[in-house]
């Protein structure tokens, strides 16, 4: 019975398979990107993808060798344009409806957040993002901000136990103690729920983001769903990593599941409606809960247990990877330029209160110059793409010219067509910020160059939490966790390269970790010497 199944199964897949490929194609060959520029394809089936995966500046080294737009190849050798081009970026961020997340990536992220605002589009993006905002208010984030000390707090005085009573200077691996930061913070501002991954106890989420996020294998697992999202047929088949992927995302929804039910003990059908249940409670859930039974919400744009469940990935996910490798890639900037951090140190000990708030952070005018530059040259998230809907036309602030000569002041998009944004190419640009673009620099921040304005940034003319309405809903929290943090610890203590110069790297993923160059491992790892700061 078993030899009677194959035949059909394997027929069906190669129907499967010589369609797509046909598709490709014929899509190749049609489209009106096909004499663009770029590198050449070494697979078939991966295109560029390894590549992009092995090394996080290799689209950096391409724009280098054929300009702000070029086109490379994704899973399938399905064509993708990488634009830097500011005037074509702001076209794509104001047309949401022409230009959103292509069925594969939603698929994707389905598989990974659910029903939540990572893989919503159009109106159900615009409901949950209503419900969701007044949550991540200055307000709301200003009430936050004791979570963020108390929590930098713990551990500096973990990294100062490990310095010897002769000062000796201990290498510390810093990335993963900031994740374990991160993730307590965002399980007691996101949920109030003691996650404990600073006090060394072992917790499913430790294990679990280990497993989705930092394992050797998660570029090959990645191809592989990417596969399965576009051959849905691969999904029924028992791909390497398959398990080693289902069963952790079973278990973060089962957290999310438990920490909403939690949540909605808390409450009963008298004081839903009032807030009285939430006296005293500001974690980013249950101020979630309380905007989403608010009386100017209808009921038909309330969000359902579903989708609220499905936030509770996207909190974990957004608020634990993105920040705590923004602050370790802080640190390797102020490790490396010295000048920085004793000018930085300087100016925080001005503040005599060890726990500060938000506003006496935001009034640290170098502290935010040293943010601004960190999310500037280390952005943690480096792309996005968005898919065309739609026949479209993309104007160029730079005009294109073709391997003939030909000079285009714009690019014809045709429906289907998908497009890179490298968000920090644009954060690097030259043209945008000087010859020194590439350079940590905070004082550049005193006189912002004027070109900066056309950047459609929702922060600080940078493209780092993007831009449009799907600029990330938590970037005031991010902002904040991350002074509190440098407070703390430059203030503590004194940061120093444990590696060469020039010996950290970036992963080639679309969170750009640290990574130590010799390392054959590259998930992420970013060891520093850390000194005792005595003062004068």
């Amino acid at each position: 019975m078993g030899s009677q199944l194959i035949l059909p199964v394997l027929g069906t897949l190669l129907f499967y398979l010589a369609f797509h490929v046909f598709q490709s194609l014929y899509h190749h060959v049609t489209s009106p990107l096909r004499r663009m520029v770029g590198p050449s394809s070494p697979s078939l089936y991966l295109g560029n993808f390894m590549e992009m995966a092995d090394d996080g500046l290799v689209t950096e080294k391409w724009r280098q060798d054929f300009g702000p737009n070029f086109v490379f190849k994704g899973l399938l050798n399905v064509r993708k344009l990488h634009t830097s081009d500011i005037k074509a970026i702001a076209h794509i961020v104001s047309h949401p409806a022409v230009y959103r997340k292509d069925p594969i990536g939603i698929s994707g992220a389905r598989r990974f957040f659910g029903n939540g605002l990572l893989s919503a589009e159009l109106d159900d993006h615009v409901r949950q993002r209503r419900v969701m905002n007044p949550a991540f208010g200055s307000p709301q984030i200003r009430q936050m901000s004791d979570v963020f000390t108390d929590k930098s707090s713990k551990l500096r005085d973990i990294w100062d136990a490990q310095i010897t009573e002769d000062n000796s200077a201990p290498t510390i691996e810093v990335l993963s103690w900031l994740g374990l930061m991160a993730l307590d913070i965002i399980g007691e501002a996101g949920f109030n729920y003691q996650l404990g991954g600073l006090d060394n106890k072992p917790t499913d989420l430790n294990h679990i983001f280990t497993q989705l996020f930092r394992s050797p294998r998660t570029p090959q697992a990645t191809a592989f769903r990417t596969f399965q999202a576009t051959i849905p047929l691969l999904r029924f088949l028992p791909w390497p990593g398959s398990r080693a992927f289902d069963a952790p995302r079973k278990k973060l929804f089962n957290i999310g599941e438990e920490l909403v039910e939690r949540s909605k003990l808390a409450l009963n059908s008298k004081t839903i409606e009032t807030g009285e249940a939430f006296s005293g409670r500001r974690d980013l859930l249950s101020l979630l809960l309380k905007a989403n039974v608010a009386a100017d919400i209808p009921e038909h744009q309330r969000m359902s247990d579903e989708e609220v469940i499905g936030q509770i990935p996207t909190f974990l996910i957004a608020g634990q990877g993105t920040t705590s490798t923004g602050s370790a890639w802080a640190l390797h900037a102020l490790s490396v330029n010295g000048e920085a951090q004793a000018k930085l140190r300087k100016e925080l000990l001005t503040i005599s209160n060890e726990t500060p708030t938000m506003d006496e952070l935001n009034s640290l005018v170098y502290l935010d110059w040293v943010v601004r530059e960190t999310m500037r040259v280390y952005a943690p998230i480096v792309f996005v793409e968005r898919m065309a809907m739609q026949d479209d036309i993309l104007p160029l602030g730079t005009p294109y010219i073709d391997p003939s000569g030909g000079v285009h002041e714009n690019l014809p998009i045709r429906k289907g067509e998908i497009v890179h944004i490298p968000i920090l190419a644009v954060n690097t640009d030259k043209e945008i910020w000087g010859e020194d673009a590439a350079e940590f620099k905070p004082e550049r921040w005193e006189h912002v160059p004027k070109a900066t304005n056309a950047v459609p940034g929702v922060w600080a003319n940078l493209l780092s939490f993007f831009a449009g309405p799907h600029n990330c809903i938590g970037f005031r929290f991010s902002l904040v966790e991350q002074k509190a943090l440098l407070f703390t610890l430059i203030r503590a203590f004194e940061f120093e390269a444990a590696v060469p110069e020039g010996g950290i790297g970036r992963s080639g993923t679309q969170i750009q970790r640290p990574i130590v160059l010799g390392d054959k491992d590259k998930s992420g790892r970013l060891p520093l010497i850390v000194r005792r700061y005595h003062g004068l």
